[in-house]
């Protein structure tokens, strides 16, 4: 049993329909690799908002570079004394938990970690757009709207943040400046160095919008250009990698494509370690972490769990659920029955109450679904039907409240 009472990870409640025993969404999966997660890694984490979380980085630092109202929550004046210039490389899917499992085959990110005594929670949902966001305004989802992977929207389509171009607007859809724009006014220099494949979108813009755009389009041209912004004044750097977190995807973590990547970012983060210039500092973090998932998986279009359905958005670690009217009572009842101790079921009212988001602006409640599901242990809900098929033919997962999912590194490097 796990110290929270519910079965073993990786222990599906019996008697529940699954979309398979060795395939999701009509392809053989990989074979699952140990992710060497230990029981205390699902536990569930609340976002530390205020106090430890992605949503308080970029206003601490931007602090630490002395603009004027910002906070150092964190705390990292101490650590960044004499600094002048910052770089930030965020590591997609390097969760706190994924240290340990990497650290073989990157001994320089194993020797950041072993000075570190810091981390940070995700906020909710603990994805890419969710975390991309918050880092970049430095406040909770609640505030700036962009809420999961995928939400409804008030026309009754689906937006896909990831595939997010200017429809809806992004100044519009999330309308709080970022801590780009802040810093840049106070005339910090600001960058961001990352992939020519997102400049411009939906999502860069809402997450970036006021950092100056330097292409990087694979690991080492990421290095080149954080350290040259870094060498040429004082200011705010920050480097997005992804490829970590595609190999977890695809393959799974501790695969050998997932200790590939691994060596990928730590030849980043030697050259930028070994070359940082005089008045300088080296900030590592990621969005999410990753866990492994069994081929057995949840399928909503199998058995009662489509039942009173209007809408399915979120992901398969966080679903959100859109019901038609009078099905809100059986729709929870149902999922609850069916998923057991694999997950959480609440209502939208509750997950808000909770302060899973922070405090949530009217505006933007309605991108939840009416019912939401945080799911535990190794479980998944697949949609099919409802989503791409690819969505349920992943191996590593993230997106709901474990410790493995919500904990992240914050690693310094002066």
């Amino acid at each position: 049993m796990s110290s929270s009472g519910l079965p073993s990870p990786g222990s599906p409640s019996s008697g529940v329909p699954f979309s398979g025993s060795s395939s999701a969404g009509g392809r053989e999966l990989p074979p699952v690799p140990d992710d060497g997660l230990p029981v205390e890694a699902f536990r569930p984490v609340s976002p530390a908002y205020g106090a430890g979380s992605l949503a308080d980085l970029m206003p601490s630092l931007s602090a630490v570079l002395g603009v004027s109202g910002a906070v150092d929550v964190l705390g990292l004046g101490e650590r960044l004394a004499g600094v002048d210039r910052v770089g930030v490389l965020l590591v997609d899917g390097l969760g706190a938990y994924q240290l340990p499992t990497a650290a073989p085959f990157a001994p320089t990110l194993a020797a950041l970690s072993d000075i570190s005594d810091l981390s940070l929670t995700a906020g909710f949902p603990s994805t890419t757009p969710v975390s991309l966001v918050t880092v970049g305004t430095g406040v909770p989802p609640g505030a700036h709207g962009v809420l999961g992977f995928t939400v409804r929207r008030p026309d009754g389509r689906t937006l896909n943040h990831i595939h997010w171009g200017d429809d809806p607007d992004p100044y519009q859809w999330q309308p709080v400046p970022t801590a780009f724009e802040t810093a840049a006014a106070a005339g910090v220099a600001v960058t961001l160095v990352s992939r020519s494949l997102y400049r411009g979108t939906g999502l860069s813009v809402a997450a970036n919008r006021g950092a100056r755009y330097h292409v990087a389009d694979d690991g080492p041209a990421v290095a080149e250009g954080m350290l040259a912004a870094l060498r040429s004044g004082p200011g705010l750097v920050y480097g997005y990698h992804p490829d970590l977190d595609r190999a977890g995807h695809e393959d799974g973590v501790a695969s050998p494509a997932w200790e590939e990547a691994a060596r990928g970012v730590d030849a980043i983060l030697d050259q930028l370690v070994h070359e940082l210039p005089p008045g300088a500092a080296l900030l590592v973090t990621a969005d999410h972490g990753q866990l492994n998932v069994p081929a057995e998986r949840y399928d909503l279009a199998i058995g009662p769990l489509a039942a009173g359905l209007a809408a399915v958005a979120g992901e398969p670690r966080a679903r959100y659920l859109h019901v038609l009217d009078g099905a809100l009572d059986d729709v929870l009842a149902t999922w609850r029955e069916v998923l057991g101790a694999d997950a959480r079921v609440m209502c939208r009212d509750e997950v808000i109450a909770e302060g899973w988001y922070g405090p949530v602006a009217p505006a933007h409640a309605g991108r939840i679904g009416d019912v939401v599901v945080l799911c535990r242990n190794r479980a998944v809900v697949v949609a099919s039907g409802w989503e791409p098929p690819m969505a349920g033919r992943l191996v590593a997962y993230h997106g709901s409240v474990t410790a493995a999912e919500m904990t992240v590194p914050l690693l310094i490097a002066r």
